[in-house]
């Protein structure tokens, strides 16, 4: 090995684990705060391993407000999101890489600017078409007189079903597919959906693994969309129950602290089971290839 290569790649090993240390600080002090007792979340310096540890503030935490209930709701949500992007980009990544028909590059075109457009700038007139949505929530055939999908499951969903994002990145994988394979299911009498279901979809695990991903994540940590859109109690996800420890003038930040902890597992063990899956999906890929 060269004499120079040793202090270049020590030195990136440092890089690494400095940014990997700073990443795990938040993440730590969070665990270290849900379990302080009170008079140990301001001392100076910082207490990192409290004495005693009160394990009680999770179950205080998860008493203060409807937590079983908002988590099911972002349970609903993230599992939704995660089932609607995968299919729908999928399907659309698929048409866009494979088939031929009029006005294909230019309708991709399109669909890759709505990436440039603040999420911001467009949830203004996506919260009033949800509103006027004919025949939901008391609304006649115009989308007049209700509510629409106001405080409702398909209000939460619909809107985020599908995005720019899952399209680009399925649609970039089918492209690096062999097209031999679509040929051969040709040849022995496969339709286009049945190539796409049996054939194609399964070699884009990968790519598939990942969106599941970040599509879970997406929902169950929703917060702005179902701000505006929820109404009562009963429909508010894991996200808007935090709220319930910051009052006007404190805010409880033990219990918070444990809520965060219990609201933040879910994506974790969903990032495990998907990264394995990708792992397993790239070899599997690799030996059909």
């Amino acid at each position: 090995m060269n004499s120079t290569a040793i202090p270049t790649r020590a030195l990136s090993h440092l890089v690494l684990v400095l940014g990997a240390v700073a990443m795990l600080l938040p993440f730590a002090w969070m665990i270290s705060t849900s379990v302080k007792p009170p008079d140990q979340l301001f001392t100076v310096p910082p207490t990192w391993l409290p004495n005693p540890i009160h394990w009680d503030n999770y179950v205080k935490a998860m008493g203060a407000g409807n937590f079983g209930r908002y988590a099911m709701n972002s349970l609903f949500l993230g599992v939704a999101n995660l089932v609607t992007n995968v299919l729908l980009s999928a399907l659309a990544g698929y048409a866009f890489a494979r088939l031929r028909f009029p006005g294909r590059n230019a309708l991709f075109i399109l669909v890759l600017a709505t990436l440039m457009v603040p999420y911001q700038v467009t949830i203004i007139p996506l919260f009033v078409i949800v509103r006027h949505i004919p025949l939901f929530g008391g609304n006649d055939w115009l989308g007049q007189g209700g509510i629409g999908w106001i405080n409702s499951y398909w209000g939460l969903i619909v809107p985020g079903a599908v995005g720019a994002f899952g399209i680009f990145m399925l649609r970039q994988f089918f492209q690096t597919l062999p097209v031999e394979l679509e040929d051969a299911a040709r040849i022995d009498g496969a339709g286009e959906f049945r190539i796409f279901w049996q054939i194609m979809l399964p070699l884009a695990m990968p790519a598939v693994a990942t969106l599941s991903i970040f599509s879970f994540q997406a929902g169950w940590n929703a917060f702005l969309w179902p701000l505006l859109i929820t109404t009562t109690d009963d429909m508010r996800t894991i996200q808007l129950g935090l709220t319930v420890f910051v009052q006007q003038y404190s805010t409880q930040w033990d219990q918070l602290m444990a809520a965060t902890v219990v609201a933040t597992m879910p994506v974790i063990i969903v990032f495990g089971f998907g990264q394995r899956l990708l792992v397993r999906s790239i070899a599997f890929t690799g030996i059909k290839a």
